[in-house]
């Protein structure tokens, strides 16, 4: 398995923050027709984590990972590279995060993907949403 890079925006250069963000949009804009703003300021924050593991032609798989006021961490923005799935990237990143973040780990799981994070030690807090036409679920796990 590849290496699992984490690190602050300001620790990203200009090419590898747009392959970053090239693998989002393909996944979220493109393949999942959501036109939301992907680009929401976040990523700028300096508390705010990306981590992702290479592929041989850039990003394979990618999380991001923001700090909220509450003290709680949100993982969100999970995606993995098309031709890529199936080989477990997006969980050895959610492990990477779950092993080097104290405390209280929260997200919003498109609901088909429950179970998963369920297998991760997730569980729902609140009833299902629907967020740009997908149906999503929050969820929690304590650390």
């Amino acid at each position: 398995m590849s290496d699992v890079h984490d690190r602050c925006f300001d620790e990203l250069d200009a090419s590898l923050l747009y392959a970053l963000l090239r693998l989002r949009v393909d996944v979220f804009v493109v393949e999942q027709a959501c036109a939301y703003p992907e680009l929401d300021g976040r990523d700028l924050e300096p508390s705010t984590r990306h981590v992702w593991i290479d592929g041989a032609d850039g990003p394979a798989a990618y999380l991001r990972l923001l700090a909220e006021p509450d003290g709680s961490h949100k993982i969100g923005r999970v995606a993995t590279a098309v031709e890529r799935r199936g080989e477990g990237l997006a969980g050895c990143l959610v492990d990477h995060v779950m092993a080097t973040t104290p405390g209280r780990l929260v997200l919003d799981a498109q609901t088909r993907l429950e179970g998963w994070y369920v297998a991760k030690g997730f569980v729902r807090t609140g009833d299902e949403f629907v967020e740009d036409g997908i149906p999503h679920v929050p969820m929690a796990r304590e650390g």
